[in-house]
């Protein structure tokens, strides 16, 4: 029998005499052709990631005095380091309350921006905010800087005691891949103004999310990067960096690491400012030579942190997506996507 068409697929071999061999053939088949996604990404799940290299923790580059208490050889499922020395955090890797008590004795106070433009900040802001109060740096000093196009919508809250909500006004772009670019020019901004005079740490994070987990103290560096939940298990050659020539994100296929996820970002000040302002003066030179990276900000920075090790990376329980499915190496979900509708979040930012 030969299949001339794919959509012939499902009748085709339905139709094959009723053995049993057959029968599970053609269950497999519709199984597959229904969950094509699904199985990819369990399929990749699979893939073995590559293991730390280094003996203890005395061989990474420590970004602070408590990172000597890490456990590199707990997680013996997955990389718990990166060739450079950076950790790659992991849950059961560390102990919270010595890195919760730590930097509260160093006073530390970290800054989270968030953008909330169109209808983003209607239907993600409020839970984002809240979940934050609940799971986000407990304990310590935490500013939220909101950017949005309606500040007067930004609700209130009743935020715990050291915590503080600056809502800063930002214009509303023709398309949701400026509003998405730009934000790396309003952050660089904020930092220069506000964010150096108040805050040692800086995340940046995308709105559509919730947190649902504790994403504490163990996550602050001097640059933080964070490993996409898509494409953490899949070799270099499969991760989707910007391939044109022409564009200041491109990257070539001998470059890259990993595939770095643009929704969580940060690390001290100084080194976000440098972060931004490098992203965004590569999104004009962009915009000048009539280019757009493939994956807009995202690209520029993971074509960053390509040239720029992170000194800290975060595992994808820092930033979940729910339908990539079971992952045995997901013990915790400390930050969710939330489920999206382009199509109308969109039309109204546009």
């Amino acid at each position: 029998m030969v299949l001339s068409k794919n959509t012939q697929v499902r009748g085709n071999i339905c139709s094959l005499p009723s053995r049993k061999t057959a029968l599970a053939l053609c269950i497999l088949t519709l199984f597959v052709v229904y969950h094509i996604p699904y199985s990819i990404r369990f399929l990749e799940g699979l893939i073995p990631m590559d293991k730390c290299q280094l003996v203890g923790s005395e061989a990474l580059k420590l970004d602070n005095a408590v990172d000597i208490t890490l456990k590199l050889g707990s997680r013996s499922d997955v990389q718990t380091c990166t060739y450079w020395g950076a950790p790659i955090i992991w849950d059961g890797m560390f102990d919270p309350e010595a890195y919760d008590q730590t930097h509260k004795r160093t006073h530390t106070s970290v800054a989270l921006t968030v953008f909330a433009v169109g209808r983003y900040l209607d239907a993600y802001l409020k839970d984002f905010l809240r979940s934050a109060e609940i799971y986000f740096m407990v304990g310590l000093p935490v500013t939220y800087y909101v950017f949005t196009d309606v500040p007067e919508k930004v609700p209130a809250l009743n935020l715990a005691p050291g915590r503080e909500l600056k809502v800063f006004a930002v214009e509303r772009h023709s398309r949701w891949q400026d509003i998405s670019m730009m934000r790396m020019k309003s952050i660089m901004e904020v930092i220069d103004t506000h964010i150096r005079h108040h805050n040692q740490y800086v995340f940046c994070m995308d709105v559509d999310q919730v947190f649902g987990g504790r994403f504490g103290a163990e996550a602050l560096g001097d640059s933080v990067a964070l490993l996409h939940a898509y494409y953490y298990h899949r070799f270099r050659y499969m991760l989707t960096y910007d391939q044109n020539p022409k564009s200041q994100a491109y990257m070539a296929e001998s470059q890259g690491d990993f595939y770095y996820h643009a929704a969580v970002f940060g690390g001290s000040w100084q080194r976000v400012r440098q972060m931004t302002e490098a992203c965004y003066r590569g999104i004009i030179k962009d915009k000048d030579n009539g280019v757009e990276a493939l994956w807009h900000d995202e690209s520029h920075l993971n074509k960053y942190l390509w040239q720029h090790k992170p000194s800290r990376v975060l595992s994808p329980e820092y930033c979940w997506d729910p339908s990539v499915g079971y992952r045995s190496d997901i013990h915790v979900t400390r930050l969710l996507w939330r489920e999206k509708d382009y199509g109308k979040l969109r039309d109204k930012a546009n």
